[in-house]
């Protein structure tokens, strides 16, 4: 997933909104918080794609991958963001994982440092 190619396609959802504004009106968020996404001085969050998918009917594949049909119908588009969500929790957990498993790593390194400088 690249955040360009989905500034790509957020571009085209404001467009199709006539701008900035009338997106952040449409989604109930501020115009500065759409700036500052499409300017990537702030990440793409789930909280944009779900009101972007949720509210205006964006579908999720679509606008993550570019690819299938840019809009969807309602029943799809629940299935889609749990599927996201559900995804995105399992990296959280491995991310979290990995930082343990590298304090660990740590900790060995320096019991060995310290065990080799004793002996």
């Amino acid at each position: 997933m690249s955040d360009e190619a989905i500034i790509k396609r957020l571009k085209v959802i404001v467009k199709e909104h006539g701008g900035q504004l009338g997106l952040a009106g449409a989604i109930g968020v501020d115009q500065g918080f759409i700036s500052k996404v499409i300017n990537q001085k702030q990440d793409i969050s789930y909280y944009l794609i779900r009101k972007l998918c949720f509210q205006l009917k964006y579908s999720p594949e679509w606008l993550i991958l570019g690819t299938g049909e840019k809009k969807i119908d309602k029943q799809e588009s629940p299935k889609l963001i749990t599927e996201i969500q559900m995804m995105r929790t399992e990296i959280d957990i491995l991310h979290a994982r990995m930082r343990a498993y590298e304090m660990e790593i740590k900790e060995l390194r320096d019991q060995l440092h310290l065990d080799q400088k004793a002996g």
